[in-house]
């Protein structure tokens, strides 16, 4: 007979209990923390989930009499899990239970940082970014430039879930890091479940917007005003700033932080959306295979490859893809459009802030950098794969007051643009859309989690 265990969980609220074969892993849930144990033959891996960030204290026994201390652990940021505890044979049980005191929270504990400080003010940039156009569309403002300090402490916000209501979501539950700072979702679930009205927009590149403005319907002025917001909404985080104020300043690597970022540990709006934007903006994406062809004539291209972005360019067919996402940004100039998505729109963009008919499906055109990470795709997330978006494109731009001129053919006035592209030629422009993936950017170590997780 296979040797059996046994797992309490205990909590200030329930103790709940589960049986069950010691090869298999077992679960155990209280009204607010959960505790796996995946056990081995000779080892077991241990993973409490606790909202609550608190220290717990598990232990094994063999009668339900003895117990040993397997691990005192604290949980920082929602989760904690450590491997390669040893086994006795024959019957065992666990327990965990809440310590009375935490540990305290350094930043040498609860983060995973390195000796020193990553680069986040001066990136490598392509000497294109340097001059006009490209310098002119970046919207730092005078008073918030991108440092060291004040990206590592905009990177620990972004990932905090302490800034939602009931610490289970935090800025990069929408953005995630592997999908091009998007959500591979088509809307995303807030503290509550409640799903968001659009589609998280990738972040790739967010530095380079000349209008400045953010979110779909460019409602935020600009960066510093847009990362408060997703806090305070009542379907995404659910918080009031006076309360993320008194959470991150009970937490002591918070004290660290702020005094390295901004010269004292006082906690501010102000310092917590500055350093926030100085993270979204250090997100560059700048190491594309399309990158490495601009030097080189794009000679580092598949014959594919080319002819994509030939026809992105409008150098073959009547594609007009560059009037919305010009530069090697590919983002827009001064205009903010309407793609003739439908007509009326459910959803008006603009049209919903301002209450004018001309602003209605008028969307802010997110950067392409990364576009092959980002799925779904548009405002509401209605094409999965970039196939998709390139068939609209193609053929199925609607009719609308307000459609962009390049979407536009002269006679009859008005109706869309029609790009009759071949079979051939739709593949080959979504080919040249995945040399514009940065493969860095879903792996860059100071773009990560820097929360400490156990293993």
């Amino acid at each position: 007979m296979k040797p059996s265990h046994l797992f309490i969980l205990e909590s200030a609220v329930a103790v709940s209990l589960l049986t069950g074969e010691l090869a298999s892993p077992s679960f155990a849930q209280s009204a607010d923390a959960a505790l796996a144990i995946n056990a081995g033959t000779s080892s077991a891996s241990v993973k409490v989930t606790d909202a609550s960030n608190r220290a717990w204290f598990i232990q094994s026994s063999s009668n339900f009499v003895d117990w040993e201390e397997v691990e005192t652990i604290q949980v920082y940021n929602g989760i904690y899990q450590c491997s390669g505890k040893p086994l006795v044979s024959g019957n065992l049980f666990y327990r965990a239970s809440v310590v009375a005191s935490s540990f305290e929270s350094s930043v040498q504990n609860a983060l995973r940082l390195p000796g020193f400080l990553f680069n986040y003010a001066q990136p490598t940039l392509p000497p294109s970014f340097n001059v006009p156009p490209i310098v002119q569309q970046d919207n730092t403002p005078a008073n918030n430039p991108v440092t060291d300090a004040g990206g590592t402490l905009g990177r620990v916000l972004f990932y905090d879930k302490r800034l939602s209501f009931n610490k289970t979501i935090s800025c990069s539950s929408c953005h995630q890091q592997s999908h091009g700072f998007s959500d591979p979702r088509k809307f995303s679930p807030g503290f509550e479940g409640g799903l968001t009205a659009r589609n998280s927009m990738g972040l790739s590149n967010a530095r380079y917007y000349q209008r400045g403005h953010f979110f779909w319907d460019e409602r935020a002025a600009t960066l510093e005003d847009q990362v408060l917001q997703p806090i305070q909404n009542a379907v995404e985080m659910g918080m009031t700033l006076s309360e993320v104020r008194t959470r991150l300043a009970a937490e002591p690597y918070y004290t660290n932080l702020f005094n390295r970022a901004f010269g004292s540990s006082e906690v501010t709006d102000q310092r917590v959306s500055r350093a926030l934007a100085q993270f979204v903006r250090s997100i560059i994406s700048t190491r594309s295979k399309f990158d490495a062809g601009v030097p080189v004539g794009f000679s580092n291209f598949t014959p594919q490859e080319n002819l994509g972005r030939q026809i992105f360019n409008g150098q073959v067919g009547r594609a007009t893809c560059t009037a919305c996402h010009g530069t090697d940004n590919f983002v827009p100039g001064p205009n903010i459009n309407n793609n003739g998505l439908e007509n009326p729109y459910v959803d008006k963009g603009l049209g919903g802030i301002t209450g004018r008919p001309q602003d209605e499906g008028l969307f802010k055109v997110p950067s392409l950098r990364n576009v092959e990470l980002t799925a779904p795709y548009m405002h509401d997330g209605r094409f999965k794969t970039l196939e998709e978006v390139v068939e609209f494109y193609n053929s199925g731009v609607v009719a609308h007051p307000n459609l962009s001129p390049p979407l536009r053919v002269p006679n009859p006035p008005g109706a869309p643009l029609r790009l009759n592209l071949t079979a051939e030629q739709k593949a080959a422009l979504v080919a040249f859309l995945k040399t514009l993936t940065d493969p860095n950017i879903a792996t860059e170590p100071k773009f990560s989690d820097p929360f400490n997780y156990g293993n």
